[in-house]
């Protein structure tokens, strides 16, 4: 008896519901069609604050209130992008390596002048002979860099790691 009490409360709302679009239908004005379909109730039971009167058959309803800015509606914007953006004006970086330079094979690690550790993520090697050489590291594609080392061609690729 109460599983029938709340399908007949139910089915009530949905012909309530029903009965709106068919009155949001019969609107020719394509604005105020969508305003009266934006003015049915998405769920049975609206909460009362949000409740909006319905307009008359055959008038525009009223405009709705525009909504305040929130960070919500922000996130809309920034929908498809990175949670931190790189700094893509930044390309490249120089400094100098701290000590000598005796050449580099996998996980090789570069620690630089400003601080930051760099390493080997090739399996490139290679036997080489520099004190406190300059290095530029570059970006690359596909957010990839690579360190350089002053007065050779030999750039393998790197990883920050601090």
């Amino acid at each position: 008896m109460k599983r029938l009490l709340l399908l007949t409360l139910v089915a009530g709302t949905a012909y309530a519901d029903e009965a709106a679009f068919l009155r949001c239908r019969n609107i020719t004005d394509g604005a105020a069609r969508l305003a009266c379909y934006d003015a049915v109730p998405a769920s049975p039971v609206a909460p009362a604050a949000s409740a909006r009167p319905a307009a008359p058959a055959g008038a525009a309803p009223a405009p709705a209130a525009a909504a305040p800015a929130t960070p919500a509606s922000t996130a809309g914007q920034r929908f498809g992008l990175p949670v931190t953006v790189p700094d893509a004006e930044v390309n490249r970086i120089e400094s100098r390596l701290i000590g000598r330079l005796e050449g580099w094979g996998p996980y090789s690690r570069f620690r630089l002048e400003n601080g930051q550790v760099w390493q080997v993520s090739d399996d490139s090697s290679r036997m080489l002979d520099l004190d406190k050489p300059k290095v530029a590291i570059r970006r690359g594609a596909l957010g990839v860099f690579y360190i350089e080392f002053e007065g050779t061609n030999y750039s393998p690729r790197v990883k920050r790691l601090q």
